[in-house]
């Protein structure tokens, strides 16, 4: 961490991951619109079946050992290099496991195609293996600018050539490649932007370190993606490609506002608070306000996505994807408490105890087995109405441990939230009312996004929530410099 002000460090941090952020999610925003109305849902539905297994197999690749770098006070040049060199190697190794078992994975769904689609998109762990030590040096230095140009390039890059190759009539070909070219052009940029080159070298006492706390969150990473795609796989298998495919968009939409907030927050809070981890006071005063900023935020915009889903989804996607709106209404809801549990978990991991991270991940695990098995039978909606519930439970399971060691719970973070929660249910009914009698789906639209925004903003005037002026004061000073 440099010598300047921890405030002004956070400050930059937070604007140029927001910046990051929002201008890659709009990005795929407007990316993901136009290959819906260019690709079929079959399409978006073949890669989500392959999604849980690129993504486990990721996992052992990351390993967890990029956050113990950013986690380590005296890292060297030689930790930087062991991790490298693990991730190369670990990432050759599940290659060759996903090409082995690409016709398994074929015959699960009885799709053939995914055998060659499989071992192609596989590349995509090699190429990602190469740059996580160039990005966790960038994360150590609050450099979120070099993240932000590198994120944002790629995605247009790769969105582009991927309009091109679907209007061209490739097909789920365009999503494959994607994802590809987004990698390299991301792995390139971050080379050049890191000024660091990996040496061949490789310590058993750094990787003992760094694996002994990294391995706890890779435990804990398998089980995230593992139940973060288990409904890709369940749908994939239990339905079809197109039902599936109506699943990851509205995931993928409803995700876009919410893993965005969460993102910025955890990507910048992570290095700041484990530089605070021997200032408790220090630390929990900065954990609680993150905790009221992300509920400021988060409530109102998600409330208001799943209340303008139906406009949206026809405006946008078309008539094909109508099936998404309600999928897409009750996933919103499924996805409000997310950004709030990832800075519960995410102070465990900056005082150094990842076990206790991977304790409360597993915690949940009974929790979701038992709500698939009801709602399986009851077809997609219901299993995303059981998800709605589980994540308001695992809100209070995330919150427990933090609560324990830190003094502030899940009842006390819900407390604070009830002017939020207030202010939110207020300008729902106001929306509600405003649109209902409203036919055309572009005035719905603005008139439900405009009302909406000014009831919340006014609703927190009247309520003096002082988050309103915070963030005000921050708009301010970022047009300011």
């Amino acid at each position: 961490m440099t010598s300047k002000p921890l405030k002004s460090i956070a400050l930059s941090g937070i604007i140029w991951s927001a910046i990051d952020k929002f201008s890659f999610q709009a990005v795929q925003f407007i990316i993901g619109i136009v290959l819906a109305r260019l690709l079929m849902p079959k399409d978006f539905g073949l890669i989500g079946m392959l999604s849980i297994f690129i993504a486990i197999s990721q996992s052992f690749v990351i390993s967890g050992m990029g956050s113990g770098l950013i986690q380590k006070k005296d890292r060297t040049n030689v930790d930087f290099s062991t991790v490298f060199v693990f991730n190369f190697a670990v990432s050759i190794f599940f290659y060759f496991i996903l090409y082995f078992i690409a016709p398994l994975i074929a015959s699960f769904y009885d799709m053939p195609q995914l055998v060659v689609l499989t071992r192609i998109l596989a590349f995509n762990i090699i190429i990602n293996s190469l740059a996580v030590v160039q990005r966790s040096r960038l994360t150590i230095k609050i450099d979120f600018k070099k993240i932000a140009i590198t994120n944002v390039a790629s995605a247009i890059l790769s969105g582009l050539l991927a309009v091109f190759l679907a209007y061209k009539g490739f097909g789920v070909w365009a999503l494959v490649m994607q994802t590809l070219f987004g990698s390299i052009i991301s792995v390139a940029m971050l080379w050049y932007m890191s000024h660091w080159k990996p040496s061949i070298q490789f310590s058993k006492k750094s990787f003992k370190v760094l694996f002994g706390f990294g391995s706890k969150l890779l435990l804990s990473g398998l089980y995230a993606q593992t139940f973060n795609n288990i409904y890709n796989i369940t749908i994939g298998k239990a339905y079809s490609a197109a039902e599936l495919g109506f699943y990851t968009r509205a995931k993928g939409f409803a995700e876009l506002t919410a893993d965005t907030v969460s993102s910025i927050l955890q990507q910048v809070t992570y290095p700041i608070l484990a530089s605070l981890q021997d200032d408790k006071e220090r630390m929990v005063s900065v954990y609680s306000r993150l905790i009221r900023m992300a509920a400021f935020l988060i409530f109102p915009v998600m409330t208001l996505f799943s209340l303008l889903a139906d406009p949206f989804v026809r405006l946008f996607l078309g008539p094909n994807w109508i099936p998404v709106i309600i999928l897409l209404q009750w996933i919103s809801f499924a996805r409000i408490f997310y950004p709030i549990s990832v800075i519960n978990m995410n102070i465990l991991n900056a005082i150094g105890r990842s076990d206790l991270f991977l304790k409360v991940d597993l915690s949940k695990m009974p929790l979701t087995i038992v709500a698939l098995i009801i709602t399986i039978p009851l077809g997609v909606k219901a299993m995303v109405i059981g998800h709605v519930v589980t994540s308001g439970i695992s809100f209070f399971i995330n919150a427990f441990m933090p609560g324990k060691l830190f003094g502030y719970g899940g009842l006390a973070q819900l407390k604070d939230m009830i002017p939020f929660i207030i202010a939110t249910i207020f300008m729902a009914l106001v929306v509600f009312l405003s649109v209902y009698f409203i036919d055309h789906l572009y005035l719905k639209l603005i008139i439900g996004v405009i009302i909406g925004l000014t009831t919340y903003i006014l609703m927190c005037f009247l309520l003096k929530i002082k988050e309103l002026k915070e963030v005000k004061e921050l708009v301010i000073k970022i047009i300011n410099r």
